[in-house]
């Protein structure tokens, strides 16, 4: 399997899936740190996947999304961005509408 498949697979057979630097309880960047605090303040359930961990991944989801920074973020295997447009979709209240229109609960505290 091709790193492109790998991703594909991991982006569609997951609801919402993080492709960061470190691990959602260990971020090894100030970007991916502040999407993990993001989602976490939200509520949902999400894989967090080290790109850190293989250089193959590193690159391949940068080709995936044609996204040249990480972390990426994927909604029901939708491509939504990387850390400026999460922060201002979830200051703005879209990224937690993006959840619900999707069918996926928010469980934040109002």
């Amino acid at each position: 399997m091709s790193i492109q498949d790998w991703i594909k697979n991991e982006v569609e057979t997951n609801d919402v899936v993080l492709f960061m630097k470190g691990t959602p309880n260990f971020p090894q960047c100030g970007f991916s740190g502040q999407v993990v605090q993001i989602l976490d303040y939200v509520g949902v359930p999400y894989k967090g996947i080290n790109v850190l961990e293989d250089a193959d991944l590193r690159q391949g989801i940068k080709e995936f999304a044609s996204w040249p920074t990480i972390p990426q973020l994927y909604i029901k295997g939708e491509f939504v961005g990387g850390c400026d447009i999460i922060r201002e979709m979830f200051q703005n209240q879209e990224l937690q509408a993006a959840f619900t229109e999707k069918g996926i609960e928010v469980q934040q505290s109002a």
